[in-house]
């Protein structure tokens, strides 16, 4: 039997229909594997996965391949998003044996969980051929088999990192340098075709450019934002971005969009802004954060994981347009209008002669005439667009990408509030959005002291958190405490390093991805790499940075430092995959700043918006009265003469109090 149909996932409820006789990922499963003496078919994906819909329709749904299936393997359906763990070890094994990877994940292992053979997505015919072989093997040439996994688990088992060393100023410039030569001078980030946005090195490289005053680092940052922001991958009517281009000059997007990736992405183009005072990246970090509370947040106040690439099993119908569609909404002169601006054409760049919205033109900075029939025309596409069919929307709670989305929305926040906009956009209170985010992760995520992975409808699910969990939440609660003021957010963030401190520490100075106590896989993953996410260790050096500035304890801070050290050959060798651990990198190299503003106006006092404005990479800020209980970094903070006073230190070292912006930005600058 299928059963699958208890599940909380909606990546794994979409499969509690298929004739396969799906087994969620448990103890039970392997039982079973090891009862009937047949090799274990493992299947990982995650809702809005594209080709995961693909080849469940050819083949999980194919009553022939569910016979085959059923009769020679265990088959386990898994959600990559609520076991990352599982995850990351068949994609290690996965990559080895295939030199890629990739979602959907086809793994088939021996009952003891030992992968032997590995690959992606299969069509059809591939696949029936596949499974057959396999089962020949298993029966014909059953010690080959085995061996060929034990020999897996020991390659993947290895650390790919070997030695450590120093982070220096010259290492982040060799690394900037390395990023250098990978650039797309023509259109922006990193490689060629797909292309992915790189928010991880964005965010680097502006920190780097803040500490290095490396003005052509930020000049890549804003190439790139713009690029993104005016192609194809970015939603030019909904906000918000797509996973990633299917080319290399980001027209055609694969077209589901992830909350990580626009929680990520609004921290760059928040940075872009406050940098710059680009209106372009001001808009689209607007309307970005709009797309977060629009069309994620869920009832409990959290955010929903992802919106499906596809709408009714084809994808890109509900984003893409033709000439003929744009005379029906808009008429004939607006159609012109609008063909021309967002690059619709009777060839199409798309599917059947339709066209992705790309921005062929600026309107940012443009007369008040265009800029309002830009609004206009968006505005009826947009109208009409909401009557077409919908993507699904996979509305589980990720504690790690709730937390990132959290960290954005302060900044976010932050920024408007330094602007004078007091961050009122269309009536949205964003910081009070992040908080009521944050309330469901402490009230229903945190059990007994540890961190749980998802939640669904305000109900908390079984899988443990993995690192990222531990330091994305612990990061979003110093964010939190940042912009509120309230203590019980800096204890809450306290409590999760401990326990990632306990639990995940691998002995060396580095952490491993899950606890001491998590259920025990072929091999423990800790991978430092960045992926899609950052990696556990990143986000956690990322928090403890933090953390150790603003409770002003010094041994979360060498903590963070020597778990950077045990990652120096990758940040040398290979920083494209280590973009959030070299913004932490600099972060620690800066000093963090620890900026403390002792005053009765917490939320607009001039040395606030100051301490805003100039921050220096990963600088934490807190303004409130003297004193303010909760705050270790207003404690024994009084105000010189009865006026505002600034207190700023860096790496524990503090400049005397200042009373005036200027002497701040001096300090600062």
């Amino acid at each position: 039997m299928n059963r699958l149909g208890d599940a909380t996932s909606p990546y794994l409820l979409q499969h509690a229909d298929n004739p396969v006789h799906w087994w969620p990922w448990s103890d039970e499963a392997f039982a079973e594997a090891k009862r009937r003496d047949v090799p274990v078919l493992i299947s990982v994906g995650y809702a809005a996965c594209h080709w995961c819909h693909v080849m469940a329709h050819e083949s999980f749904e194919d009553a022939a391949v569910g016979d085959l299936v059923n009769e020679h393997f265990v088959a386990i359906k898994v959600d990559r998003e609520e076991r990352p763990d599982v995850d990351a070890v068949y994609m290690s094994a996965t990559q080895a044996m295939t030199g890629q990877g990739g979602w959907p994940m086809t793994v088939f292992a021996a009952p003891d969980g030992k992968p032997f053979l590995c690959g992606t997505y299969y069509p059809k015919a591939q696949f029936t051929r596949l499974l057959e072989a396999v089962t020949e093997a298993w029966r014909d040439q059953r010690t080959q088999v085995l061996e060929q996994g034990e020999a897996v688990v020991e390659a993947i088992a290895r650390n790919p990192i070997e030695g450590g060393g120093e982070i220096t100023k010259e290492l982040l410039d060799h690394a900037v340098e390395r990023l250098r030569a990978d650039y797309d001078s023509v259109r922006g980030g990193f490689g060629g075709a797909p292309k992915f946005p790189p928010h991880m090195l964005m965010l680097f490289l502006l920190r780097h450019h803040q500490r290095a005053k490396d003005a052509d680092a930020l000049e890549l940052v804003r190439h790139t934002g713009e690029a993104m922001a005016r192609g194809g991958i970015y939603d030019q009517l909904g906000g918000g971005f797509h996973r990633y281009a299917v080319d290399a000059t980001w027209t055609v997007p694969h077209f589901e969009k992830m909350l990580y990736d626009n929680a990520l992405l609004l921290r760059v183009y928040n940075e872009i802004w406050r940098l710059t005072a680009d209106p372009l990246a001001q808009r689209i970090a607007t309307e970005t954060a709009m797309f977060l509370v629009n069309d994620l947040q869920t009832a409990e106040g959290g955010f929903a994981s992802a919106l499906d690439a596809d709408t009714e099993g084809v994808e890109g119908t509900t984003y893409s347009w033709t000439p003929a569609q744009l005379v029906e909404v808009l008429g004939e002169d607006d159609a012109g209008f609008a063909a021309d601006l967002f690059g619709v054409t009777e060839a199409g760049t798309f599917e059947h002669g339709a066209s992705v919205l790309v921005l062929k033109r600026d309107i940012d900075d443009v007369a008040p005439e265009v800029q309002q029939r830009w609004e206009r025309v968006r505005g009826l596409m947009m109208a009409t667009r909401r009557e077409r069919p919908q993507p699904m929307r996979d509305d589980k709670v990720v504690a790690a990408w709730n937390g990132l989305a959290i960290t954005a929305l302060c900044e976010f926040w932050r920024n408007y509030t330094e602007v004078g906009d007091v961050a009122d956009v269309e009536n949205v209170d964003f910081r009070a959005i992040a908080v009521e985010a944050g309330e469901l992760l402490l009230n229903s995520h945190v059990v007994d002291g540890r961190l749980r992975r998802v939640s669904r409808d305000g109900i908390v699910g079984q899988p443990a958190g993995v690192l990222e969990d531990y330091g994305c939440v612990a990061e979003a609660f110093c964010a939190l405490h940042q912009v509120t003021g309230d203590g019980r957010w800096l204890a809450a963030a306290g409590a999760l390093v401990d326990a990632a401190a306990e639990r995940f520490r691998d002995g060396q100075g580095g952490f491993h991805d899950t606890a001491d106590d998590a259920e025990r896989l072929v091999i423990r993953p800790a991978d430092p790499t960045d992926n899609a996410t950052p990696s556990g260790l990143s986000s956690l050096v990322n928090a403890l940075l933090s953390y150790s500035a603003l409770s002003g304890e010094p041994r979360w801070h060498e903590m963070a430092e020597r778990a950077l050290s045990t990652i120096v050959p990758l940040l040398a060798g290979h920083p494209r995959f280590a973009g959030y651990a070299a913004s932490a990198a600099e972060a620690l190299l800066s000093g963090p700043y620890e900026i403390a503003i002792a005053t009765t106006d917490p939320e607009t006092d001039p040395l606030l918006l100051t301490a805003i404005e100039h921050a220096p990479p990963g600088a934490v800020i807190v303004a409130g009265h003297p004193d303010a209980p909760g705050v270790p970094l207003l404690a024994g903070r009084t105000m010189v003469g009865d006026q505002p006073t600034a207190y700023v230190c860096r790496g524990f070292v503090c400049d005397r109090p200042v009373t005036t912006t200027v002497e701040l930005t001096t300090i600062l600058t």
